[in-house]
């Protein structure tokens, strides 16, 4: 089943706090998403998104060798991803406000 709009929007805002909390490889951002965040993500959502912070400039890379295997690729929060994560949990507080206050009768 494909992810909605709003998991996605979500996933995005969480990947950037776990990175303002301190810079990951991809892999170990998927194990934070699953142990810190409670949250199952396949790799195929998480790498585009990574991608795609990178080329929006909310993430930086760099190389840091790895104690097994290849180098891993480190993404870490840039000024403007610091931002965008204030700027979207500002967003996912008035939504979250909104849904609590219209649902309490359900």
């Amino acid at each position: 089943m494909a992810e909605s709009q709003l998991r996605k929007g979500a996933i995005e805002l969480v990947v950037l706090g776990l990175l303002q909390e301190r810079a990951s490889y991809g892999g170990e951002v998927l194990e934070r998403l699953r142990v810190e965040a409670g949250l199952e993500v396949s790799s195929g959502t998480v790498y585009p998104l990574l991608a795609r912070l990178r080329k929006t400039g909310m993430v930086g890379t760099s190389w840091e060798e790895s104690p097994i295997g290849p180098p891993r690729k480190i993404y870490e929060l840039t000024t403007s991803g610091r931002t965008r994560l204030a700027q979207l949990a500002e967003e996912w507080e008035q939504l979250a406000a909104a849904v609590a206050a219209t649902t309490r009768k359900a």
